[in-house]
């Protein structure tokens, strides 16, 4: 049995409470879609609000908090620095939702300037809310130099990225969690560093006066958000690389392959959020597509390697199927599938139709749902069954897996017909013309209560493992 050390305990702790309150944002807003609940269209922006921007730094965290057990095998990060990214998390967390739900604040998750300066909500609200970013960007920005520190402490550069495997050497022996969760710190500094900025634009604007440059400050709020989206995701496929050999009965090494895939991603990642700015005409048409190119290219080294690295990992093994090992490789579907749904999408072609459709959620929430999610439920389950083991049940297990599975589907399924039916995003209400939306959001409704009630399952059976982890 293998000790679970508290910071990690505490990090699962606020994932599992507080993901199904975040959840039920998402289901309030589909609910006032849906026309089931009308009389709260006055919260579905500041839910809205609360909803990404939660969801998004929830499972960052969440996801870095895995790989930061994960790397305590090979590597020695500060408790107490990680205790300082808990407790400034926790406190960015109680400011945000003071700024949504009791100030009204309602710029969206993007939160593109300078929109937060002129809506109609109170000035104290902006404040709290841009005072949460920073709380919450340097928490995590001491929490990610630390890992970074920790790992150079052990491995030179060339080392922790894998560089002497593209030589042709194969020692030192390098895990693949170390190599890819090198590049996603270094790339977590960068777009952290972004958010810095962003917030001495807004700082600028609303204490000096002095106006940004809305371009710029575009550019440095979306590099921000995907980065951030993307890294999350690569630190919960590090996790799965380390993790998914012990139920395969497999060593999933580093290798050439593997290294050269994960160092261009180092590089692709760093562009490819400007497929997101395909409407901003000003925008100098090179950006729009080198975004195109990196976006079409990230797709090989880091998806594509690992998918097929984890088929070949599963393939005419031994694998021991039960709840880490099912939700993981659901992950990696997920993972595949909202792939395919963003390369679509950063078409420029295809973009131009579907850029302000649903389809635009469905590919990133497949992203979330489907593909970061289960990562991460996957390994909280097996770290507390480690520490706490209790007899499993099998069928209790497939029951919240395909209830989780198949209601997230539908939910997700619903966007994607609604974005291929030209159902605009960010609307509340649906106008008759596209009432077509109406049905689908109360379709999309059904499907994720279904999930949710999968997850209030995994909930209980990992809880309750949680509990006896904490007590001993």
């Amino acid at each position: 049995m293998q000790r679970l050390d508290r910071n990690t305990l505490y990090w699962m702790g606020v994932t599992l409470v507080v993901f199904p309150i975040l959840v039920l944002l998402g289901l309030l807003m589909r609910a006032v879609q849906a026309e089931a609940a009308t009389g709260l269209q006055a919260l579905f922006y500041p839910a809205m609000t609360l909803h990404g921007l939660g969801m998004a730094g929830l499972w960052f965290v969440a996801s870095l908090a895995a790989a930061n057990r994960v790397l305590m095998r090979y590597i020695e990060p500060s408790a107490a620095v990680n205790r300082v990214a808990l407790l400034g998390t926790l406190v960015g967390v109680v400011l945000l939702i003071a700024a949504t739900l009791i100030g009204g604040f309602a710029p969206g998750w993007y939160f593109l300037y300078p929109l937060p300066l002129h809506g109609t909500w109170p000035t104290w609200s902006t404040i709290a809310f841009l005072v949460a970013l920073a709380v919450l960007g340097v928490a995590w920005l001491l929490w990610s130099l630390d890992l970074l520190r920790a790992i150079a402490k052990k491995y030179t550069l060339r080392h922790a990225l894998a560089w002497h495997y593209i030589g042709g050497a194969s020692e030192p022996v390098v895990p693949p969690a170390i190599v890819i969760s090198t590049v996603s710190l270094i790339v977590c500094v960068a777009c952290l560093v972004a958010a810095v900025l962003v917030l001495l634009g807004f700082l600028g604007d609303f204490v000096l006066g002095a106006p940004a440059d809305a371009l710029l400050m575009k550019n440095l709020t979306f590099f921000f958000g995907h980065v951030l989206v993307n890294l999350s995701l690569y630190l919960a496929v590090a996790v799965v690389y380390d993790v998914l050999p012990e139920y395969a009965g497999r060593p999933w090494k580093t290798n050439k392959i593997v290294a050269i895939s994960w160092n261009c991603v180092l590089v692709i990642v760093l562009f490819a959020y400007a497929h997101h700015l395909y409407m901003d005409f000003v925008q100098p048409v090179s950006l729009h597509y080198i975004g195109q190119i990196a976006s079409y290219s990230s797709a090989i080294p880091a998806a594509v390697v690992t998918i097929f690295g984890a088929l070949l990992l599963v393939y005419h093994s031994r694998m021991r199927w039960n709840l880490t090992s099912l939700f993981m490789y659901l992950g990696l579907i997920g993972w595949a599938i909202g792939g395919v749904g963003a390369v679509i999408d950063s078409t420029i072609a295809v973009n131009f139709k579907l850029h302000n459709t649903l389809w635009v959620p469905a590919h990133f929430h497949t992203y979330m749902l489907l593909g970061l999610v289960p990562m991460v439920l996957g390994y909280f389950y097996h770290a507390c069954q480690e520490a706490a083991p209790q007899q499993e049940s099998a069928g209790l297990h497939r029951l919240l897996f395909w209830l989780f599975a198949l209601g997230s589907a539908g939910f997700l399924l619903m966007f994607y017909f609604s974005g291929a039916d030209s159902v605009p995003r960010r609307f509340a209400l649906y106008p008759e013309l596209i009432e077509s939306g109406s049905s689908l959001a109360l379709i999309g409704l059904i499907s994720a209560s279904v999930a949710l009630l999968g997850f209030l399952i995994y909930l209980w059976e990992t809880g309750r493992r949680w509990v006896k982890a904490l007590a001993g």
